[in-house]
C-alpha cells in the first residue's frame, strides 16, 4: 500500500475552498482523495495536530464536499492501521518546530503550519509521499526536501506553476 501525507490544501481544493485553482486541479485533488481512501495508508501525527488543522479548515459533518468526506473517513479510520498510521512528533526548541523535520535549516524557511507535514513524513521511516496541490512556495524547497528523503507529489502542476509565476514574477519556476 502507498503511504501518504496529505497537505491541507489538497482537502480544501477538493472541496472548492481554494480560490483560483482550475477545475482540473479540483478534479485531481478529488480523485487523489478517493484513491487514498481506497488503497493508501495516511500518515498523521499521534498528537492529532494534522487532524485538528483539517477540522479547523473543513466541516466534515456538513455537506458532501470531497474534502469533508475524506476528513470524516479519516476520523473514522484514524486508529485503523489498514488506513492510517500515527507517528510521534517531538517538539523542537523553538515554537512550531519538530525534531523529526529532516533538514533543520530548511525548517526555519517553511511556513510554521506546513512543518508538521514534513516532520510526519520524516518520522514515518517508510518514505511516504507528501501530496501537495497548489502551495507554490513548496517548489522552492523541493530539491532540499528530496535530498533529505522527502518526496513531494504535486498533483496540480499547471496550477502550481501559474501560482508560482504570479507570486515570484522575477524567478523561474523550479523543475519538479
Amino acid at each position: 500500500m502507498t503511504k501518504v501525507v496529505i497537505d491541507t490544501n489538497v482537502i480544501l481544493t477538493a472541496s472548492g475552498q481554494h480560490e483560483g485553482v482550475s477545475p482540473e486541479c479540483v478534479a485531481n485533488c478529488s480523485q487523489q482523495l478517493f484513491s487514498v481512501m481506497k488503497s493508501s495508508v495516511v500518515i498523521i501525527d499521534d498528537g492529532y495536530e494534522i487532524l485538528k488543522e483539517y477540522q479547523n479548515k473543513t466541516m466534515p459533518s456538513k455537506g458532501k464536499a470531497v474534502g469533508g468526506v475524506f476528513l470524516k473517513w479519516l476520523l473514522n479510520n484514524s486508529t485503523n492501521v489498514r488506513h492510517c498510521r500515527q507517528v510521534p512528533l517531538t517538539r523542537g526548541p523553538c515554537p512550531d518546530t519538530y525534531v523529526e523535520f529532516p533538514d533543520q535549516v530548511l525548517q526555519d524557511e517553511f511556513d510554521p503550519p506546513d512543518r508538521k507535514f514534513v516532520a510526519v513524513a520524516g518520522a514515518d521511516g517508510c518514505d511516504p509521499k507528501v501530496i501537495q496541490a497548489a502551495d507554490c512556495k513548496w517548489l522552492n524547497w523541493n530539491v532540499r526536501l528530496k535530498a533529505a528523503g522527502i518526496d513531494v507529489e504535486y498533483i496540480c502542476p499547471d496550477d502550481i506553476c501559474r501560482f508560482y509565476s504570479n507570486k515570484f514574477p522575477n524567478q523561474t519556476v523550479p523543475v519538479f
